[in-house]
Order: structure tokens, then sequence, then C-alpha cells
């Protein structure tokens, strides 16, 4: 249903109630529409159950151990050093990488 503005202001808790029972109740201004009236319910089901899109990669498949460490060495050039001391940084990133595919 549409409501000018001034009635909606007028008959808020009507137009809350028929929100409630009747479903979105749209607001015009001028005749045209300006916003829309929805039940908490509808709110709910609309911005509610489900991940955001910041949620939903941060919620994605666990990352095996062996993974995170390969990682984590990676990011830590001195621990590449430690582990190969007489080869080049280049060198030791693919000896790891052979390492990790067999």
């Amino acid at each position: 249903m549409n409501w000018a503005l001034r009635d909606a202001k007028n008959r808020l808790s009507e137009l809350v109630r028929r929100a409630g029972r009747e479903g979105p109740q749209t607001v015009t201004v001028r005749g045209k529409r300006a916003g829309v009236v929805i039940s908490a319910a509808d709110f709910d089901a609309l911005v509610g159950g489900g991940p955001s899109l910041v949620d939903d990669p941060l919620n994605g498949p666990r990352w095996d151990d062996d993974l995170v460490e390969a990682v984590d060495r990676r990011a830590d050039p001195s621990a590449i050093r430690r582990e190969h001391p007489n080869k080049s940084g280049i060198q030791s990133v693919c000896i790891e990488a052979l390492r990790e595919s067999s």
C-alpha cells in the first residue's frame, strides 16, 4: 500500500501494524517513492541470519597446520636463512617448494 508522508506521520501506529500484517508499506513524497516500512521480522530476515560479505571469506575452509606453517615460514625471511644458511633466498624458497610438493 502507498502512504503519503503526511498520512504516514499522522497514522504511524497503523502503518507499522499493516507492515506486520500485510507486508512492506511504501511512503511517498510528492507522489514519488521515498521509503518503505517493513516489519521487524522482515528486516531481520534481510540483514540478520546470513554472513556478511566480510564474514563469508573469513569463515571459509580451515587451513591445515602444514599450510599455515609454510605461509608463516615464507613470511619470515630469517626462518628461511636458518633452515638453509648456505643458500640464497630464492634457492631456499625453491627448496622449500619442492619439499612441500613431495
